[in-house]
């Protein structure tokens, strides 16, 4: 007969999964030390969605430590002291290093589209619909992303110091990219959070329908109704599951660990 207490106790992991965690925990801190290494700018030009993206790919050997222009020859030589690898050239294929650059947003040519506030990753770019846009400078981490998402190309990349030409690492702090990292962490919070009230307000919508269908159709045939209800519940479903997706990565802490991700940078 099995006791209260062997009840309680807690179930042993099987062997391959008991294994696993401690390797999965290694490429964990792995992958922070090589994101702390990272200057965080938010730019992809590494090829990956952010920095957090490209550090994992780094620490399970699916990417080289030569892709991020804005780390630069610095920025190589500190992902190949933490893992272990051979010191190279950086991929021009994901651009060159060079002094910082920053988007300036020529105010008289801009129509308040507020698309190239969606698009910068770090939440540096202020304004409203059909109103002026601008760059806060300081917050720049010069990724360009924005260059693109403008219809009226009224964005250019300027020099963050036209007497400077300092390039790397020599030319962004440690506390830029650190501030940079939890500009984008907070970002990502809230486009989750406002997801998610979005899904929940055409939820309680659909399932508002779905309490007095015929009164809120203009079907009358039965059968056309049921499919109609069936459309309604598949919907919801889909919802619940996205839901019940974004509860999970909240628990475990998010793609960084902090429950936020971060961000690929570039200052090309």
């Amino acid at each position: 007969m099995t006791s209260a207490v062997d009840a309680c106790a807690p179930t042993a992991l099987p062997p391959h999964a008991a294994a696993a965690a401690p390797e999965q925990q290694a490429l964990a801190a792995l992958a922070d030390r090589l994101g702390a290494a990272l200057p965080q700018t938010q730019c992809t030009r590494c090829g990956f969605a952010d920095c957090r993206a490209y550090a994992q790919a780094i620490a399970t050997g699916q990417a080289e430590i030569d892709r991020c222009p804005p780390g630069g020859a610095e920025g190589i030589a500190r992902l190949a002291a933490i893992t272990g690898r051979p010191l190279r050239p950086l991929n021009p294929d994901c651009g060159s290093e060079a002094p910082l650059r920053l988007a300036l947003i020529d105010e008289d040519w801009c129509i308040g589209c507020t698309l190239c506030i969606k698009a910068c990753p770090v939440d540096c770019i202020i304004g409203s619909h059909k109103r002026m846009h601008t760059v806060i400078a300081e917050q720049c981490t010069g990724c360009a992303l924005c260059l693109p998402a403008c219809p009226v190309d009224c964005i250019a990349m300027v020099a963050a110091d036209p007497a400077s030409t300092a390039t790397g690492w020599q030319a962004w702090s440690a506390a830029q990219a650190d501030a940079a990292k939890l500009r984008y962490q907070q970002r990502q919070a809230r486009q989750t959070r406002l997801a998610r009230e979005h899904d929940a307000r055409l939820a309680a919508k659909a399932e508002a329908k779905l309490a007095d269908l015929p009164a809120h159709s203009k079907l009358t045939d039965a059968d056309a109704l049921a499919r109609k209800r069936a459309v309604i519940e598949a919907a919801l479903a889909r919802v619940r599951q996205r839901q019940g997706g974004a509860a999970s990565t909240a628990r475990t802490g998010g793609a960084d660990g902090s429950g936020n991700a971060e961000g690929g940078a570039d200052r090309g």
